[in-house]
Parts: C-alpha cells; sequence; structure tokens
C-alpha cells in the first residue's frame, strides 16, 4: 500500500484551529505519501473530524499551512482558486450519507463528474456503473436512496466520491451512523479501495479495521498528535500515557 514516492500528498505544517476561545488543533505537523493509508484515532471531541475537514477546506484554520497535492490552503479561509483545485482532487464520504433524495442512485454518481469535470451523459454514466459494481451495489443504480439501506447509501456516497477521479480520499467514521451489521459491507469496499494503492486519511472508531488496513496509525489527543506509527506497534506497544489510557479503554470491548 504505501508507494516510493517521498514527496506528501499532504502536508500540514504547524496546523493551529480555534473555535472561539476552544483550540482544537494545536500544531498539528503531519505528512501523508502518496498510497498510504493514515488512520486517525482519539476520544470524541479530541480534533479527528477537524483535521480532515480543514485538509479538504471545509473547516478554515486560523495558522500554519496545508499542502493539498503541490496546493496550498491558506490560514483563516483565504485559500481562494486553491481551495477549488483541492476539493476537485479530494473525495470525502461523511457519517451522514448526504445524497439527493429526489435522484436516483446512477444520478447521484453522475451529478459532480457531468458539472465539475464535464462529462458526457455517456461517460459519467459508464463511469457510474463501474464503480457501483467496485461497491458492490450495481443493481441498485436505478432506485432511490430511500429505497437502500443505510450501508448501501453509504457505499453509493463512496461511489460518488470515486467518480469524481480524487487523488485522496478522506472518511469522516463513515460506519459510526450504520447499524452494526451494515458496517462490515461498507469497510470491505473500503478495503478494497486501500488494496487499489488509494491514499487515505480515515477517521474510525473501528480498531480492527485501523489495524489491518493502517500503514500508520495516528492517535490524536485533545488537538495534538501523541503517538503514531504502523499499526503493531501503536495497538500493542503504546509508547504514551494517553496512548495506553485509549485503548485500554476501546479494546476491552
Amino acid at each position: 500500500m504505501s508507494a516510493t514516492d517521498t514527496r506528501p500528498i499532504v502536508r500540514l505544517q504547524k496546523v493551529n484551529k480555534h473555535f472561539g476561545k476552544l483550540h482544537v488543533m494545536r500544531d498539528i505537523d503531519l505528512d501523508v505519501a502518496p498510497g498510504e493509508v493514515v488512520v486517525i484515532i482519539g476520544a470524541s471531541g479530541s480534533g479527528k473530524s477537524t483535521l480532515i475537514r480543514c485538509v479538504n477546506g471545509l473547516e478554515p484554520f486560523q495558522g500554519g499551512r496545508i499542502e493539498v497535492d503541490g496546493k496550498y490552503l491558506e490560514p483563516n479561509g483565504a485559500s481562494g482558486k486553491s481551495l477549488q483545485a483541492v476539493r476537485t482532487e479530494v473525495g470525502m464520504v461523511f457519517q451522514q450519507f448526504n445524497l439527493f433524495p429526489h435522484l436516483s442512485i446512477r444520478d447521484n454518481v453522475t451529478l459532480a463528474p457531468r458539472k465539475v469535470r464535464g462529462m458526457t451523459r455517456q461517460q459519467a454514466d459508464a463511469t457510474a456503473d463501474r464503480l457501483l459494481q467496485r461497491v458492490g451495489i450495481a443493481d441498485q443504480a436505478d432506485k432511490y436512496p430511500g429505497q437502500l439501506s443505510g450501508g448501501q447509501q453509504q457505499r453509493v456516497a463512496l461511489a460518488r466520491a470515486l467518480a469524481m477521479e480524487p487523488r485522496l480520499m478522506l472518511f469522516d467514521e463513515p460506519t459510526s451512523a450504520l447499524d452494526p451489521e451494515m458496517i462490515g459491507e461498507v469497510l470491505d469496499a473500503m478495503r478494497e479501495l486501500a488494496k487499489d494503492g488509494m491514499t487515505m486519511m480515515i477517521v474510525t472508531h473501528e480498531m480492527g479495521f485501523a489495524r489491518e488496513v493502517a500503514d500508520r496509525v495516528v492517535f490524536i489527543h485533545g488537538g495534538e498528535i501523541v503517538e503514531q506509527g504502523p499499526p503493531e506497534r501503536v495497538f500493542d506497544q503504546p509508547r504514551h500515557e494517553r496512548t495506553q489510557a485509549f485503548l485500554s479503554r476501546v479494546l476491552k470491548h
């Protein structure tokens, strides 16, 4: 999964983020190499989701610099054209599916490629059918979101993000809104994406999945990166007491 290219596709340098008086990201330094799968773990409110939302320009940050595929995001939302350029290269899957209920599954997937990438209807339909096949729901293309299970809808959201041919995929707790029996089917689709070499930043509470798929696990506490390393080292031999305390809580179940 890891690439030999040494130039990071994502680079965060001394990134700080505030919500009013609350300092939610503190001098974050993080590089992500092309083809690398980085899983971000930590307690609720630690800054995990805020971090990846800053990478996609969904949240402004107040200090430092973020580089995505050679394009820079500036503090306080002052990124202009570079923000749009970053967003066209980055796909994101959220906790909620955010599908258009009045559009078919195929039309949900084809909308952005046609409007943003300028694909013809024929090109976009072919791409959608290929991606829906890839995530295991090709037979659902003509249905509407309300006719699908939560797990199926989240796989549609994944196909929709992939239809923009992103160089980087961000996942913000993509299984947290799903019933337990639906979680596996979404994780399976993400496993296949990792095997194909997609660069991924994943915020998740699924520790078994993190151990299996991640090239690197990053533990965040109080808005700071406290520890990071290969999953077997972080999970089996955590060095920081806060990592140890967090894992002892989440792994005992």
